[in-house]
Protein backbone atom coordinates (compact mmCIF):
# COMPACT_ATOMS: atom_id res chain seq x y z
CA UNK A 1 0.00 0.00 0.00
CA UNK A 2 1.04 3.52 -0.68
CA UNK A 3 2.52 5.69 2.20
CA UNK A 4 1.31 8.94 2.62
CA UNK A 5 1.96 9.19 6.81
CA UNK A 6 2.64 12.45 7.85
CA UNK A 7 0.89 14.37 4.69
CA UNK A 8 -1.76 17.44 4.50
CA UNK A 9 -4.53 16.65 1.89
CA UNK A 10 -7.05 19.17 0.64
CA UNK A 11 -10.04 17.49 -1.50
CA UNK A 12 -12.48 19.79 -2.61
CA UNK A 13 -15.65 18.13 -3.11
CA UNK A 14 -14.72 15.89 -0.76
CA UNK A 15 -17.74 14.38 1.43
CA UNK A 16 -19.56 13.06 -1.69
CA UNK A 17 -18.86 10.65 -4.36
CA UNK A 18 -16.13 10.22 -6.52
CA UNK A 19 -14.62 12.84 -3.72
CA UNK A 20 -15.78 10.74 -0.54
CA UNK A 21 -13.73 8.02 -2.32
CA UNK A 22 -10.48 9.91 -2.44
CA UNK A 23 -10.68 11.50 0.92
CA UNK A 24 -11.28 8.18 2.72
CA UNK A 25 -8.51 6.31 0.33
CA UNK A 26 -5.73 9.37 1.06
CA UNK A 27 -7.04 8.74 5.22
CA UNK A 28 -6.46 5.25 4.56
CA UNK A 29 -3.05 5.75 3.28
CA UNK A 30 -2.04 7.84 6.07
CA UNK A 31 -2.74 11.65 5.27
CA UNK A 32 -4.82 14.15 6.99
CA UNK A 33 -7.43 15.15 5.05
CA UNK A 34 -9.33 18.99 5.15
CA UNK A 35 -12.62 18.74 3.02
CA UNK A 36 -13.89 21.63 1.27
CA UNK A 37 -17.50 21.43 1.03
CA UNK A 38 -20.83 23.68 0.03
CA UNK A 39 -22.41 21.54 3.14
CA UNK A 40 -20.55 22.19 5.98
CA UNK A 41 -23.03 19.64 8.12
CA UNK A 42 -22.61 16.98 5.68
CA UNK A 43 -18.61 17.46 5.13
CA UNK A 44 -18.25 17.58 9.15
CA UNK A 45 -20.31 14.18 9.43
CA UNK A 46 -17.91 12.80 7.13
CA UNK A 47 -15.01 13.65 8.55
CA UNK A 48 -16.16 12.73 12.73
CA UNK A 49 -16.56 9.40 10.77
CA UNK A 50 -13.67 9.31 9.25
CA UNK A 51 -11.40 10.63 12.35
CA UNK A 52 -13.71 8.48 14.58
CA UNK A 53 -10.29 6.40 16.58
CA UNK A 54 -8.26 7.91 14.81
CA UNK A 55 -4.16 7.45 16.19
CA UNK A 56 -1.01 9.16 15.79
CA UNK A 57 -2.85 12.40 16.16
CA UNK A 58 -3.89 12.46 12.17
CA UNK A 59 -6.73 15.34 11.46
CA UNK A 60 -9.86 15.14 9.24
CA UNK A 61 -11.35 18.58 9.14
CA UNK A 62 -14.43 20.24 7.48
CA UNK A 63 -14.37 23.44 5.81
CA UNK A 64 -17.59 25.02 4.56
CA UNK A 65 -16.15 26.70 1.00
CA UNK A 66 -18.12 27.75 -2.41
CA UNK A 67 -14.91 27.14 -4.74
CA UNK A 68 -16.43 30.20 -7.10
CA UNK A 69 -15.45 32.33 -4.45
CA UNK A 70 -12.01 33.40 -4.93
CA UNK A 71 -11.64 35.46 -1.77
CA UNK A 72 -13.12 32.65 0.43
CA UNK A 73 -11.10 29.97 -1.00
CA UNK A 74 -7.89 32.38 0.01
CA UNK A 75 -9.01 32.11 3.03
CA UNK A 76 -10.00 29.20 3.84
CA UNK A 77 -6.80 27.31 2.40
CA UNK A 78 -4.83 29.63 4.51
CA UNK A 79 -6.82 28.10 7.14
CA UNK A 80 -6.00 24.76 6.43
CA UNK A 81 -2.21 25.80 6.54
CA UNK A 82 -2.55 27.09 9.93
CA UNK A 83 -4.63 24.02 11.42
CA UNK A 84 -2.96 21.27 9.55
CA UNK A 85 0.75 22.85 9.95
CA UNK A 86 1.46 23.05 6.31
CA UNK A 87 -0.21 21.57 2.74
CA UNK A 88 1.04 18.70 0.70
CA UNK A 89 -1.53 17.57 -1.25
CA UNK A 90 -4.49 19.13 -3.11
CA UNK A 91 -6.98 17.63 -5.43
CA UNK A 92 -9.39 19.56 -7.25
CA UNK A 93 -12.35 17.33 -6.95
CA UNK A 94 -15.51 20.06 -6.80
CA UNK A 95 -17.85 19.92 -9.82
CA UNK A 96 -21.17 20.63 -11.29
CA UNK A 97 -23.48 19.46 -14.07
CA UNK A 98 -26.13 21.54 -15.76
CA UNK A 99 -26.91 19.96 -18.59
CA UNK A 100 -29.17 21.23 -21.91
CA UNK A 101 -28.45 20.99 -25.71
CA UNK A 102 -26.32 24.05 -26.50
CA UNK A 103 -29.01 25.85 -28.64
CA UNK A 104 -31.06 26.09 -25.29
CA UNK A 105 -28.54 26.59 -23.00
CA UNK A 106 -28.40 29.45 -20.89
CA UNK A 107 -26.00 31.59 -19.95
CA UNK A 108 -26.29 30.65 -15.75
CA UNK A 109 -25.77 26.88 -16.98
CA UNK A 110 -23.25 27.52 -18.63
CA UNK A 111 -21.39 29.92 -16.32
CA UNK A 112 -22.01 27.94 -13.21
CA UNK A 113 -20.13 24.34 -14.65
CA UNK A 114 -17.38 26.99 -15.75
CA UNK A 115 -17.04 28.46 -13.06
CA UNK A 116 -17.23 25.38 -10.40
CA UNK A 117 -15.44 22.94 -12.37
CA UNK A 118 -12.80 24.97 -14.18
CA UNK A 119 -12.65 28.54 -12.53
CA UNK A 120 -12.74 26.99 -9.05
CA UNK A 121 -9.89 24.55 -9.42
CA UNK A 122 -7.76 27.22 -10.75
CA UNK A 123 -8.19 29.97 -7.47
CA UNK A 124 -7.61 26.76 -5.37
CA UNK A 125 -4.55 26.13 -6.81
CA UNK A 126 -3.47 29.66 -7.25
CA UNK A 127 -4.43 29.89 -3.05
CA UNK A 128 -2.35 26.87 -2.36
CA UNK A 129 0.78 27.44 -3.72
CA UNK A 130 2.99 28.77 -1.59
CA UNK A 131 1.66 25.98 0.91
CA UNK A 132 2.68 23.29 -1.81
CA UNK A 133 6.07 24.99 -2.36
CA UNK A 134 7.14 24.70 0.80
CA UNK A 135 6.39 21.06 1.27
CA UNK A 136 9.08 20.83 -1.43
CA UNK A 137 7.23 17.62 -2.75
CA UNK A 138 3.78 19.11 -3.87
CA UNK A 139 1.36 17.68 -5.20
CA UNK A 140 -1.62 18.85 -7.40
CA UNK A 141 -4.64 16.42 -8.83
CA UNK A 142 -7.30 18.08 -10.98
CA UNK A 143 -10.29 15.58 -11.38
CA UNK A 144 -11.16 16.06 -15.35
CA UNK A 145 -12.92 13.56 -17.49
CA UNK A 146 -13.19 11.89 -20.26
CA UNK A 147 -15.92 13.82 -21.30
CA UNK A 148 -13.12 16.60 -21.86
CA UNK A 149 -11.32 14.27 -24.15
CA UNK A 150 -13.85 13.19 -26.32
CA UNK A 151 -17.16 15.71 -26.35
CA UNK A 152 -20.69 14.85 -25.40
CA UNK A 153 -24.11 16.34 -27.22
CA UNK A 154 -25.79 18.19 -24.42
CA UNK A 155 -22.60 19.21 -22.40
CA UNK A 156 -21.55 21.94 -24.16
CA UNK A 157 -20.41 23.45 -20.37
CA UNK A 158 -19.19 20.75 -18.95
CA UNK A 159 -16.63 19.37 -22.12
CA UNK A 160 -15.26 22.97 -22.19
CA UNK A 161 -14.95 22.60 -18.49
CA UNK A 162 -12.81 19.20 -18.19
CA UNK A 163 -11.10 19.94 -21.14
CA UNK A 164 -9.94 23.55 -19.76
CA UNK A 165 -8.58 21.57 -16.82
CA UNK A 166 -6.48 19.57 -18.68
CA UNK A 167 -5.17 22.69 -20.27
CA UNK A 168 -4.61 24.03 -16.79
CA UNK A 169 -3.03 20.64 -15.78
CA UNK A 170 -0.40 20.94 -18.47
CA UNK A 171 0.52 24.87 -18.02
CA UNK A 172 1.10 24.41 -13.90
CA UNK A 173 2.85 21.39 -14.34
CA UNK A 174 5.13 23.50 -16.61
CA UNK A 175 4.78 26.58 -14.05
CA UNK A 176 5.11 24.94 -10.78
CA UNK A 177 7.48 22.16 -11.77
CA UNK A 178 10.88 24.55 -10.44
CA UNK A 179 9.10 24.23 -7.09
CA UNK A 180 8.84 20.55 -7.00
CA UNK A 181 5.00 20.36 -7.51
CA UNK A 182 3.58 17.82 -10.21
CA UNK A 183 0.32 18.68 -11.46
CA UNK A 184 -1.42 15.67 -13.17
CA UNK A 185 -5.17 15.05 -14.24
CA UNK A 186 -7.53 12.20 -13.35
CA UNK A 187 -9.86 11.24 -16.71
CA UNK A 188 -12.64 8.94 -14.94
CA UNK A 189 -15.19 7.43 -17.74
CA UNK A 190 -19.08 6.41 -16.44
CA UNK A 191 -18.68 6.38 -12.63
CA UNK A 192 -21.30 5.13 -10.67
CA UNK A 193 -22.54 8.18 -8.83
CA UNK A 194 -25.42 10.49 -8.49
CA UNK A 195 -24.97 12.24 -11.96
CA UNK A 196 -25.03 8.71 -13.41
CA UNK A 197 -27.89 7.29 -11.39
CA UNK A 198 -30.22 9.74 -13.51
CA UNK A 199 -29.26 7.99 -16.74
CA UNK A 200 -32.35 6.13 -18.44
CA UNK A 201 -31.85 2.08 -18.62
CA UNK A 202 -31.04 2.63 -22.68
CA UNK A 203 -28.11 5.44 -22.47
CA UNK A 204 -26.62 3.02 -19.48
CA UNK A 205 -26.60 0.01 -21.63
CA UNK A 206 -25.39 1.99 -24.45
CA UNK A 207 -22.32 3.10 -22.78
CA UNK A 208 -21.45 -0.25 -21.27
CA UNK A 209 -21.85 -2.18 -25.05
CA UNK A 210 -18.68 0.67 -25.75
CA UNK A 211 -16.90 -0.14 -22.98
CA UNK A 212 -14.15 -2.75 -23.24
CA UNK A 213 -14.35 -3.82 -19.87
CA UNK A 214 -18.25 -4.17 -20.19
CA UNK A 215 -19.05 -2.15 -16.97
CA UNK A 216 -19.71 1.38 -15.16
CA UNK A 217 -16.84 2.37 -12.95
CA UNK A 218 -16.94 3.18 -9.25
CA UNK A 219 -15.62 5.60 -6.89
CA UNK A 220 -13.25 2.61 -5.89
CA UNK A 221 -11.50 2.52 -9.13
CA UNK A 222 -10.53 6.36 -9.63
CA UNK A 223 -9.83 6.99 -5.70
CA UNK A 224 -6.62 4.60 -5.85
CA UNK A 225 -5.07 6.62 -9.24
CA UNK A 226 -5.58 9.78 -7.12
CA UNK A 227 -3.58 8.40 -3.93
CA UNK A 228 -0.66 7.26 -6.95
CA UNK A 229 -0.35 10.37 -8.37
CA UNK A 230 -0.07 12.34 -4.55
CA UNK A 231 2.27 9.45 -3.55
CA UNK A 232 6.18 9.79 -3.64
CA UNK A 233 6.15 7.27 -6.38
CA UNK A 234 4.75 9.53 -9.38
CA UNK A 235 7.59 12.12 -8.33
CA UNK A 236 8.70 11.71 -11.73
CA UNK A 237 5.19 12.39 -13.57
CA UNK A 238 3.90 15.72 -14.63
CA UNK A 239 1.28 17.13 -16.46
CA UNK A 240 -0.05 13.57 -17.56
CA UNK A 241 -3.62 12.63 -17.62
CA UNK A 242 -4.55 9.32 -16.84
CA UNK A 243 -7.52 7.96 -18.11
CA UNK A 244 -9.85 5.95 -15.85
CA UNK A 245 -13.03 4.49 -18.20
CA UNK A 246 -12.98 0.93 -18.61
CA UNK A 247 -11.32 0.99 -21.95
CA UNK A 248 -13.88 3.83 -23.35
CA UNK A 249 -11.55 6.04 -25.18
CA UNK A 250 -9.24 3.73 -26.56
Amino acid sequence: MLDLSGKKALVTGGARGIGKAISQALWRAGANVAVFGRNEAAARDFCRSLSNGAANGRAAAAYRVDVTDGSAVAAAVKQVGKDFGGLDIVVNNAGVARDNLSIRMTEDEWDEVLNTNLRGAFQVCRAAFSLLRRSRAGRIVNMSSVIGLTGNAGQANYAAAKAGLIGLTKSLAREYAAKKITVNAVAPGYIETDMTAALSTEAREAIVSRTPLGRLGTSDDVAPAVVFLASDAAAYITGEVLNISGGLVI
